[in-house]
């Protein structure tokens, strides 16, 4: 039996030292366009798929492979003698390697300027048709999408004549989920195109960043991937400049303090622990937003991932090294910063090029048997419809309390409290059954601290005792959404103890 293989790419990443040694093993090389000019300068004979079929590549090239003497080659049982003779009767030669690699879709959409028109024709019609043939014949063919794969086929070949069955079905294993995902960013983007929300089938992608040692707990295997054409302003494309590899829970909570520190222009510090802020303060420098941060919890940013919005110079990295922090954030730091933040081995610096937000992706949550599918909550108070229940209405300083306080709640897992002043969080209360319960958590944390201070909450006040609780603690100012049937309740306690009373109409639960 003649020996062929069929290579057309549009990655040539090594494919002429692959073609050079495959012929080099007794093969025959058939090709299209601009793959065969590559391989033919390069002194290795190689023959034109037209030549194989006996007829032109037409429509542009849009039609060259789709052709029975090309497919019966790939789809051919070998060892069946119904197939062997119907390949003798229509002359069909068997193909026993395919290397194809497609069409640049995905970097033809990234293009800003790109138009329907050009992203249409980077849709590969013969590419995939060829991989799903040879992959699904792969008892027989070894079909290859991976220039990363050239060396594994040619030392199989070299070593035992044949590239062995647990390969061919490894590679062709690969071919299903590549053809599968260039598909699904084509779906996406005509699904987007007709300006359709919520498909009857969604096709989603995501390609390996990072095996992972294990999940939130040593028990538990993970890994983190990262969704081709995703947002820039990312965990996921951020670069890793010093420290250990990344961590289930350090990648969780590195993106917590993203979100976070998205809502601020201003210079502005983040401290996470466990997805849940405990510091947040803002400052007319990074320095001195860091120092608020800290000085709002000092005891739990202890081992926390700070995320910072403005460059680590070398006065804040010397604040920083301080303590023990397992991850900082930022759009750069100094060399200076860079010395003295490395001088520790095991902590993680991140760069990510902030600021760049164009891309409004939806938050997908999973749970078992499905998948939960949502905007991402990006409603701000610029959006909301304000209005002022009470008697009294928020001075310009509580103004900026209620602000910061109402960026950050939006943040915290519900039911979710925020006592802040104008620089900073004061205190943080997360994740509790009750809204009260929230609160005297906050209010404890703040102590002293919440006299004159506002008061921030992600959902409506069912009772009254919320406010009792604050005006107690000293808080002047509250930010809610209001809509509870009981809000007469609370307006008029709040009138009671001379507390201004914000609604915002727009709740910010976090599960």
């Amino acid at each position: 039996m003649r020996k062929r293989a069929l290579i057309s790419v549009s990655d040539k990443t090594g494919v002429v030292d692959f073609a050079k040694q495959l012929v080099e093993l007794g093969f025959e090389i058939i090709s299209t366009g601009g793959t065969k000019t590559a391989i033919h300068d390069a002194g290795i004979p190689v023959i034109g798929v037209s030549d194989v079929t006996g007829f032109p590549e037409i429509l542009d090239g849009r039609v060259k492979t789709l052709n029975p003497l090309i497919h019966g080659g790939l789809l051919a049982k070998f060892d069946d003698p119904s197939h062997q003779a119907q390949l003798d009767e229509h002359k069909i030669d068997p193909i026993q390697i395919v290397c194809v690699n497609l069409y640049p879709f995905q970097q033809t959409i990234e293009k800003p300027d790109v138009t329907v028109a050009d992203a249409i024709e980077n849709i590969d019609i013969g590419g995939p048709t060829m991989l799903r043939s040879s992959a699904k014949n792969h008892q027989y063919v070894t079909v290859v999408v991976d220039p990363t794969d050239y060396a594994t086929v040619i030392d199989e070949l070299k070593e035992a004549g044949e590239v062995g069955f647990e390969t061919r079905r490894s590679l062709a294993a690969k071919v299903f989920r590549h053809t599968a995902a260039y598909d699904s960013m084509i779906a996406g983007y005509m699904t987007e195109l007709v300006g359709l929300e919520t498909p009857e089938k969604l096709t989603v992608t995501y390609e390996l960043k990072q095996s992972l040692r294990y999940g939130e707990n040593p028990h538990q295997k993970a890994a983190f991937y990262r969704k081709p054409l995703g947002s820039t302003f990312s965990i996921a494309n951020a670069e890793q400049l010093h420290g250990k590899e990344l961590s289930y829970n350090n990648i969780n909570d590195a993106d917590a303090a993203l979100q976070i520190i998205k809502e601020f222009s201003e210079p502005a510090a983040v401290a996470v622990k466990h997805t849940n802020p405990c510091g947040v303060g803002i400052g007319k420098d990074i320095y001195t937003a860091y120092e608020k941060a800290f000085e709002a919890d000092p005891v739990s940013i202890f081992g926390g991932i700070i995320a910072l919005n403005r460059e680590v110079d070398k006065r804040t990295a010397e604040k920083l090294h301080e303590i023990f922090l397992e991850i900082i954030i930022a759009p750069s730091f100094s060399e200076e910063a860079i010395e003295i933040l490395t001088s520790k081995k095991n902590i993680r610096l991140l760069t990510i090029p902030f600021g760049n937000q164009e891309q409004k992706e939806r938050k997908l949550t999973s749970i078992e048997g499905g998948l939960l599918v949502q905007d991402r909550d990006e409603f701000s108070l610029d959006k909301a419809n304000i209005t002022y229940p009470t008697e009294r209405k928020p001075t310009d300083e509580e103004w900026e309390a209620m602000k910061l306080g109402w960026k950050v709640v939006k943040h915290v897992k519900s039911n979710a409290i925020v006592v802040a002043d104008s620089q900073m969080t004061l205190g943080v209360g997360a994740g509790q059954m009750n809204r009260v319960g929230a609160a005297k958590i906050a209010l404890d944390q703040a102590s002293e601290r919440a006299k004159g201070a506002a008061l921030a909450s992600d959902a409506f006040f069912p009772m009254n005792d919320t406010v009792e609780a604050a005006a107690k603690a000293g808080i002047t100012a509250i930010i809610q959404p209001g809509g509870s049937i009981k809000d007469e309740d609370s307006i008029k306690k709040a009138n009671e103890y001379g507390i201004a009373m914000v609604f915002t109409g727009v709740r910010h639960f976090k599960h």
